[in-house]
């Protein structure tokens, strides 16, 4: 699915609206670690692959930056699980 996402630093957030419903995965940054917190798809648009999106963007930005990933939400360990290219980012 090829929606803009937006990264918005000061709030540590990747977003897309989606048919007019806010779309988001927020994290924390801390000591070189990027800390994910929250991803959030409203019902409606669940199932269509945009909370993925979302993960796979803010994970890219983590491995641009040579930033170590702590998923402690619950849809960003899922994904850590199920992409174990990912995993290298761990830490």
């Amino acid at each position: 699915m090829g929606i803009p996402i937006e990264h918005d630093v000061a709030l540590g957030r990747f977003s897309a609206t989606v048919h007019g419903h806010l779309c988001v995965c927020d994290y924390r940054l801390r000591d070189g670690v990027m800390f994910m917190t929250h991803t959030e798809v409203a019902p409606e648009l669940e199932g269509q692959g945009i909370a993925a999106a979302l993960v796979r963007a803010a994970l890219a930005h983590a491995r641009e930056q040579g930033l170590k990933v702590r998923p402690l939400c619950s849809y960003v360990q899922a994904y850590v699980r199920r992409h174990p290219e990912v995993q290298s980012l761990l830490g």
